[in-house]
């Protein structure tokens, strides 16, 4: 039993604080979401003592300049009055709260928002506190804030006290086997130490990496003689620490014995082998050159482990000594650790597992019981299973509920490793075990405050959308409204009566752009892909370009000599380009440079968190020499009416085109930009090989003349009733006979197995039941040479699959557009009309 040993009091090891906050992986996010749910500028974990206030994670979004092992003198905090009440503090206006209002620490750090929640160790202690400051007044003091913060607190206080279990813990066993399988399965250098620093003892994987041959040739002594002469100091010092009852702990660079030159990490304890013996030191060195060793050495003592065999009670016999010698060390662990043999009986157990057993099933385990057996019936095959799974050589990790509802009935994390005496033959199992139950409460918890700000942040963006989609619809609607009321005025003169025409049919068709956009940016629009040359496309769009941009812009062209090909919806893709260089010319200001770039690239490197996607791409680059854009816009851009232009300069709908068009069409967009130095929007397409003569190229054939018909027989299929009589009114003003059908199914009983003398079918695409695309295919493979033409103004379908070869009319049209593609398809030759 180790005894008390009184020590001076001595200087608090806060970097070991901060070392072990920044062992907390959710520690980032926990800042992040405070700061993202509260609004607050500046959030810290920090260590509070009666003495000193030292920062151990920091978030700054408000310049406050402090971090990580920043101080601040603890008498100008509030957390001090914290430290002392155990109780949290929240300041929605410190000028409106009769408490803070005339309190000097707001002023002096410049807040006037604060919330701050004591951690607390599951011991009772406390370490420190969570805290949030902003210049401005938040709204902090609700239960849901409030609450956010205890949880978070909670779970700090959680993670820093498992960091100080496993950092204290050094395993006990009974049997010397047991404690000689665990020395050599530790990754590090064990010695024992006299008080005054004298070596007396150093373990087998110690004289290993120290490249020692023998302990002889270290033993007896002094332990920081072996170091260099310049790291002797804190040697000596952290030894006179340890005998004075303190755990101490450095770091330091010493050469082997054969010189090589590695960086050690070095702790000391003291502990008495026996009541009444002398004090003696243990020293844990650990090789800390290369860190992933840890891992090797973690498997290391799985395998050292399995030596252990039936011999374990004749060896205890034999070293007795050397077991009194290890036993407190390997007592001291706070995990659950058993030994058993091959019929399931246990053979060894430490303090932990006793009373871990007990507090979750009030009986205490004996050696020799079978441990299965002690388990209830629902629970016992589970416990079997598991040891048998290491019984037949298995080593593995598992998580598991064990323990009596009425009781305690915990999450364990187990793991099992076989047992093997010398020649490999297995004859037991062990197993160590670790309560999660807090840590799985708080990673849910964790997990469900993270969804409710995803969902938070989702309806933010439906409603920007929603309102951007009815502030510019309403405003088209006003046009046509106002523009209808004047046409049926009687007295209205000609002249204005084409003027308001001409207003609603141009408002028609920015309704249609509007929507396209939409469409384009949900990558929900329905594509008409087509082969083509790209550097061809952008010299000849480059005029368009040019004029949009106008006369102080100076444009230019780069393309390489070899012929690039995409298969894409050319007029997206010049669509594309248009809003890219108007969002060019705007950033400008009207004057400036914009570059028009092709390069061929062999693979699409990653952007925003994508992977790399390998294969031909064309990368299409405007670069402007504009003004750039902000940091915390850059992440906005390809929203949806968002638009840092002024009001009625922008719909904020043209770089989301942009993104939508390239997403949808296989690619994607990446944007590099610097503030004041221009930015560049880069356009990746997947390049395709055609034959050199350019067979596989798609010509679009030009449309006839005239939308008038000749008396063809058109069957329109149409659910919506008024859309249906309008298509047959406007073809039988065009020339066309027309029958109408409100669903497929009665198409099809009308056109029957040989058509009826249609000559053409006009069909909706969405409708109850067959829709348009099914029912275009069922014509194609039972009357080939009838055309079908589909009309749609958005299907989830044709985003998806596209238009299987069918001619397509978007929706809004006019009777123009449909007169001359309905006379394009009944004019075409009939081994033409196959889609």
């Amino acid at each position: 039993m180790t005894a008390s040993i009184a020590a001076p009091s001595a200087p608090h090891d806060f970097q070991a604080d901060i070392i072990a906050v920044e062992g907390i992986a959710a520690v980032p996010t926990i800042l992040n979401v405070v700061c993202r749910t509260t609004g607050m500028g500046f959030a810290a974990i920090a260590r509070v003592t009666d003495d000193r206030w030292v920062a151990c994670s920091v978030k700054d979004d408000i310049a406050f300049g402090l971090a990580p092992g920043g101080e601040l003198p603890v008498a100008t905090t509030i957390c001090d009055a914290i430290r002392s009440s155990g109780t949290g503090v929240v300041i929605d206006h410190v000028s409106e709260d009769p408490a803070y209002q005339a309190h000097p620490t707001p002023e002096m750090y410049g807040f006037q928002s604060y919330i701050s929640m004591p951690i607390t160790l599951p011991d009772g202690s406390f370490f420190g506190t969570l805290c949030a400051i902003d210049p401005r007044p938040a709204r902090l003091n609700t239960p849901e804030t409030v609450g956010m913060f205890r949880m978070f607190a909670d779970l700090i206080g959680f993670h820093l006290d498992a960091h100080r279990r496993l950092a204290d813990r050094e395993a006990l066993r009974r049997s010397d086997a047991f404690v000689r399988g665990i020395l050599r399965a530790s990754p590090d250098c064990v010695k024992v130490l006299s008080a005054n620093g004298t070596l007396e003892f150093m373990s087998a994987r110690g004289l290993e990496l120290n490249q020692i041959g023998s302990l002889q040739d270290v033993v007896g002594q002094e332990y920081a003689g072996l170091w260099p002469e310049s790291e002797r100091a804190k040697l000596r010092d952290a030894v006179r620490r340890a005998a004075a009852g303190e755990v101490s702990r450095i770091e330091g660079q010493a050469q082997t014995a054969d010189g090589d030159l590695r960086w050690w990490e070095v702790s000391f304890a003291p502990f008495q082998p026996d009541e009444g013996s002398a004090l003696k030191l243990v020293g844990i060195s650990r090789d800390i050159t290369e860190r992933y060793r840890a891992e090797t050495a973690r498997q290391a003592g799985a395998e050292a482990l399995q030596a252990l065999n039936d011999d374990l009670e004749r060896q205890v016999a034999e070293r007795t000594a050397e077991l009194r010698l290890s036993r407190d060390i390997l007592q001291s662990s706070a995990a659950p650790i058993c030994a058993f043999d091959t019929a399931y009986r246990l053979i060894a157990f430490n303090q932990a597992h006793s009373d871990e057993f007990f507090r979750i099933f009030a009986h205490r385990v004996q050696v020799g019981e079978v441990f299965p057996d002690l388990f209830p019936p629902d629970q016992a095959p589970v416990m079997r299973g598991l040891m048998e799974r290491a019984l037949r050589g298995e080593t593995f990790t598992v998580t598991e509920e064990f323990g009596d509802p009425d009781l305690a009935k915990p999450y364990w994390e187990v793991s099992y490793s076989p047992l093997r005496d010398e020649v490999g033959h297995i004859v037991g199992a062990f197993h160590y075990a670790k309560d999660i139950s807090e840590r799985l409460r708080a990673e849910t918890a964790l997990a469900d405050t993270q969804e409710a700000l995803r969902q938070s942040q989702k309806m933010e963006a439906v409603g920007q959308l929603t309102g951007g989609v009815a502030h510019d619809f309403n405003n088209l609607l006003t046009i046509i409204r106002s523009s209808v009321d004047f046409l049926r005025r009687p007295e209205l003169p000609e002249e204005r009566k084409r003027r308001y025409l001409d207003a609603v049919s141009d408002t028609v068709d920015r309704a249609a752009k509007l929507t396209g956009q939409l469409l384009a940016f949900a990558r929900r629009q329905a594509l008409k892909p087509e082969v083509f040359e790209v550097g061809e496309r952008l010299r000849a769009v480059s005029e368009m370009i040019d004029t949009v941009t106008g006369a102080r812009i100076r444009l230019t062209v780069e393309t390489p000599d070899e012929p690039c090909f995409v298969k894409a919806d050319l007029s997206q893709f010049e669509t594309a380009l248009v809003n890219m260089a108007v969002n060019a010319r705007d950033a400008m200001d009207g004057e400036g440079t914009l570059t028009l770039t092709l390069v061929r690239r062999g693979k699409l490197s990653p952007i925003r968190g994508h992977a790399v996607a390998l294969g031909a791409f064309a990368a299409i680059s405007l670069t402007d020499t504009g003004t750039g854009i902000a940091p915390e816009q850059l992440g906005r851009i390809v929203e949806p009416f968002f638009t840092t232009k002024e009001v009625g300069k922008g719909t904020g709908l043209g770089l989301s085109q942009v993104f939508g068009f390239a997403k949808q069409s296989g690619g994607d967009v990446d944007v590099s930009t610097r503030l004041g130095h221009g930015t560049t929007f880069t356009l990746y397409l997947p390049e395709i090989v055609i034959e050199q003569n350019g067979a596989d190229r798609e010509i679009p054939q030009p449309a006839p003349g005239s939308p008038m018909g000749a008396g063809q027989r058109v069957l329109v299929v149409e659910d919506n009733i008024e859309v249906g009589r309008f298509a047959t009114q406007i073809l039988e003003d065009l020339g066309y006979r027309t029958t109408w059908a409100v669903n497929a199914e009665e198409a099809l009983e009308l056109l029957g197995s040989e058509g009826n003398g249609f000559d053409a079918v006009f069909s909706d695409v969405v409708m109850p039941g067959m829709g348009g695309i099914a029912l275009a295919k069922r014509l194609r493979a039972q009357l080939p040479s009838l055309p079908i033409l589909l009309a749609s103004g958005y299907s989830h379908v044709l985003a998806q699959d596209g238009t299987e070869g069918f001619e397509l009319l978007h929706k809004p049209y006019s009777a123009e557009q449909l007169g001359r593609i309905l006379r394009q398809l009944t004019t075409k030759p009939m081994n033409a009309l196959v889609g």
